[in-house]
């Protein structure tokens, strides 16, 4: 794996870290019984569904970058092999 291939490597990765970490701790205080309540004033239930879709749109963002990422290294490893021997 050459410097570019690397770097890139480095950054999905650390983006899908960035992005599961909380995730996980989310599911584990879940777990462990430590949840807060659901709001009940409508004006911050509201709020915090307006987070959540935010939420959504940058995951699913990411998601698509990843996918276009991993298809430019396959398209590159693929140019690659294929090349003619010296």
């Amino acid at each position: 794996m050459n410097g570019p291939d690397a770097a890139l490597a480095f950054f999905i990765l650390g983006g899908g870290f960035w992005v599961v970490r909380p995730l996980a701790a989310a599911i584990a205080k879940r777990i462990a019984g430590e949840h807060r309540p659901a709001p009940q004033d409508p004006q911050e239930r509201e709020a915090v569904l307006e987070e959540l879709q935010q939420l959504r749109q940058e995951v699913t963002e990411l998601q698509e970058r990843m996918d276009f990422a991993e298809r430019l290294l396959a398209k590159q490893r693929d140019v690659e092999r294929l090349a003619p021997p010296h």
